[in-house]
């Protein structure tokens, strides 16, 4: 009798929690480094024996399969918050997403199609085929025989919350709250934002705005306040020869004294898309805040939410959203002016049947009418640009 309510640990409170907290970290952990950032975007190579281990950790404590977790991921980023992302809170409602996460994913999980136009290239070997993909459940009902053995009866409320961990936090809270609330670093296209800058309860996914900026990225922090705690882990796996990270373009770096915009300037302008529109948004920040005050002393409703507008990507708003902003853009001239400048810049990285020299020729003329204009920061930005190289 006593085996039942103490298990074979007979452990207390204290250390039961502590377990909890250790093994639920570890699945973040396979998540966000082996699910996320290493099979569904290529941005780090682990070694098979550190590989195995996460992929059989996951199959214990998710059930989830690999291919089918890695080709909805992928889908989700191919058609981000329009038809066809399993689980976008634009499309779906933020409610349904944090509140039904799993649901939305054993859904696309049932689409065969979806699983086999976006899984290639996951693991395909006799155990993938025989034991992970074949028994799901059975992996997380050793698991829980696992925590009765330990520690008795709580054994079961242990693996209750183990199994709670990545549908909530994952399916749930990175990919509702995720697209809804938090802070933006860059005005990617989709409505991905940071949640917290310290990524340490869900891996570093909490820096998710900086994840759809740089997809192929393998580090999630790019500001010195955020933390992400994937990657620390895959610096200590690179140090010790057990990961290979995969190198991304270098960041625009400026040349006193360069004035002229050329193929260097744009391929600098074009591998660094995300970096590019933040550092404008950036210069732009003080006429957004000037302009929009002097909306908001002459109709309060217009107001609220008008800099979110301007910051977002014009193709990424909802109907509703577009006719707000035309209204905010109506009430000022400079406003209206920045952001065609703005939007016209957006386009050269979705000229994709442009030549080079055409595009060389469209950034020589956003340079020259932005330098043009009337607004000082947007001026200095132009300047700043051709000094790329």
């Amino acid at each position: 009798m006593e085996f039942l309510t103490t298990g074979l640990t007979e452990a207390g409170v204290a250390s039961i929690v502590l377990y909890t907290l250790v093994t639920t970290h570890v699945t973040i952990i396979g998540v966000t480094v082996f699910l996320h950032r290493s099979q569904a975007h290529r941005a780090v190579t682990l070694h098979p024996v550190i590989s195995h281990l996460l992929r059989f950790w996951l199959w214990l404590t998710t059930g989830m399969v690999t291919r089918e977790w890695v080709a909805i991921h992928r889908a989700h980023h191919a058609h981000c918050e329009r038809p066809g992302d399993p689980h976008s809170p634009v499309l779906l409602g933020i409610g349904k997403v944090l509140l039904q996460g799993a649901e939305l994913y054993r859904s696309a999980a049932a689409d065969r199609e979806l699983i086999e136009r976006y899984g290639a290239g996951t693991p395909d070997d006799w155990v993938e085929r025989h034991v992970y993909s074949r028994y799901t459940w059975q992996g997380v009902g050793a698991l829980l025989v696992l925590d009765l053995l330990l520690f008795g009866v709580i054994g079961a409320t242990v693996w209750a919350v183990q199994m709670l961990w990545i549908p909530v936090l994952a399916a749930g809270v990175i990919n509702g709250a995720g697209h809804y609330w938090g802070y933006r670093n860059f005005d990617c296209p989709e409505a991905a934002t940071n949640l917290l800058p310290l990524g340490l309860l869900i891996g570093g996914e909490e820096l998710h705005n900086n994840h759809h900026a740089f997809a192929s990225s393998a580090r999630m922090s790019v500001k010195w306040y955020e933390f992400d705690a994937g990657w620390l882990y895959i610096c200590l796996l690179r140090a010790l020869g057990l990961a290979r990270v995969r190198p991304l373009p270098a960041p625009p770096q400026r040349a006193a004294g360069k004035t002229d915009v050329d193929m260097r300037t744009l391929a600098i302008v074009l591998a660094n898309r995300a970096r590019v529109m933040a550092e404008l948004s950036g210069a732009l920040q003080r006429v957004w805040r000037q302009e929009t005050a002097t909306l908001r002393r002459f109709d309060p409703a217009l107001w609220r939410g008008a800099r979110r507008l301007l910051h977002r990507d014009p193709g990424y708003l909802s109907g509703e959203q577009a006719h707000r902003l035309q209204q905010v853009l109506a009430h000022s001239e400079l406003l209206r002016h920045i952001h065609e400048l703005r939007s016209e810049l957006a386009t050269l990285w979705r000229r994709s049947h442009a030549s080079p020299e055409q595009l060389l020729e469209t950034l020589k003329s956003w340079c020259a009418r932005a330098e043009a204009s009337a607004c000082e920061p947007l001026r200095r930005y132009a300047l700043r640009l051709r000094s790329y190289i």
